[in-house]
């Protein structure tokens, strides 16, 4: 919060009105099913990014980050437009934009932005962005965005729809419902299709374990096309099998959907999104009863059928995945949207530098850039801090 602070007032000359933080996340399992209308399971990272924000009456956004050199960013609320701006600056344009959809006057505003959520790891870092200038705008202009369940879940609706049509990122609604409406100590069960959200214990302390996440430090990107081309794939799939969403192919139903389908393509992207919804359900159960030898087989399911079957591993998620499961993880996948990014592992406690220490020296044998490893506990979601 210092450093925001300090950031806002040199960049601009006056205190902030506050500052406000959202939380990154991670997928615990549920990988490319939320625009499937499936079931995700994510936890909210401690990891926040923090907006210190004012408002101004001209119209216009500046906008700055500690991590982009201190260069202010200036955008006329006005000229918002699909594609415009780019950058970074766009999801933060965004949230102005669809604020003022909705009818919000919203009148210009200074921003100064801090984050310790890795950007490009797959970790939502964009949607830790969107929602904490979401949180700072309900408070300033009286939206009461924050107060309940019901109204975070519009705040995340909000977002998402910032990202997708103004940042061009045709994400589902995990990343910002993670961010929006997760709790402390729980992983959020996430119905894709209602929204609805339940909370399950996600008890790693009292297991003796904890959460490694590897950010690979390959890169992440979810507006190159290969994203929205697994997202069309499911949808012309969809309409073939006359159901509105792949949610509505029931396991027990998989294999005669599969047989009409035209190709393999379509054939392999549908499996993973059925089973994987039904690996939702199944580490759910296991948590509830602190299993957390069968979440581990699950998670090492889920990795195969995003490897195998919707081709969205790489070299540096799956020598995670392998380096992990033999240094004693009970079980590891990548995570997030693939295509480099970050992967995940429950390691015993007592384990975890070992297991991390043993991914960073296969790396280096491997000539790969060395990777982020850390341990990470189920934290709270989007907030005013000062």
């Amino acid at each position: 919060m210092d450093a925001v602070t300090s950031l806002f007032t040199g960049t601009f000359g006056a205190q902030p009105t506050g500052v406000w933080s959202a939380p990154g996340r991670v997928n615990l399992i549920g990988e490319h099913t939320d625009y499937n209308g499936g079931l995700a399971l994510p936890i909210a990272l401690p990891q926040r990014t923090c907006a210190a924000v004012r408002l101004r009456d001209t119209g216009l956004l500046r906008a700055v980050s500690a991590s982009v050199a201190g260069r202010v960013v200036e955008v006329s609320l006005d000229a918002v437009e699909p594609g415009r701006p780019t950058g970074w600056a766009a999801y933060l344009a965004g949230v102005c934009w669809v604020l003022r959809k909705e009818g919000y006057a919203v009148p210009g505003l200074d921003v100064a932005i801090t984050s310790d959520v890795p950007v490009g790891a797959g970790l939502s870092s964009s949607a830790a962005l969107e929602c904490s200038l979401v949180a700072a705008l309900s408070d300033l202009l009286g939206l009461d965005l924050l107060d309940g369940d019901a109204s975070r879940a519009r705040a995340a609706a909000l977002c998402q729809r910032a990202e997708n049509e103004i940042a061009g990122a045709p994400t589902g609604g995990m990343d910002q419902a993670a961010s929006m409406r997760a709790t402390a100590d729980h992983a959020l069960l996430l119905d894709c299709r209602s929204g609805a959200v339940e909370p399950v214990p996600f008890d790693l302390r009292g297991q003796g374990l904890v959460l490694l996440v590897v950010d690979t430090r390959a890169e992440h990107s979810l507006v190159d096309g290969q994203y929205a081309d697994r997202r069309a794939t499911c949808e012309a799939a969809a309409a073939t099998l006359g159901v509105a969403a792949l949610r509505d192919v029931l396991p027990t139903d998989l294999a005669a959907a599969l047989e009409r389908l035209p190709d393999d393509v379509s054939r392999a992207r549908v499996r993973h999104v059925v089973t994987e919804i039904q690996r939702v359900r199944d580490c759910v159960d296991a948590l509830r009863r602190n299993d957390f030898d069968e979440v581990g087989r699950l998670f090492v399911a889920s990795h195969t059928s995003l490897r195998d079957d919707y081709e969205v591993s790489c070299r540096e998620l799956d020598l995670v995945v392998e380096t992990a499961l033999r240094s004693g993880a009970l079980g590891a996948r990548m995570t997030g949207g693939g295509f480099g990014g970050s992967a995940i592992a429950i390691v015993p406690a007592d384990q975890a530098q070992t297991v991390a220490h043993r991914v960073v020296e296969v790396f280096a044998t491997a000539g790969l850039a060395a990777p982020d490893a850390f341990a990470v506990m189920a934290g709270p979601s989007a907030a005013r801090d000062v």
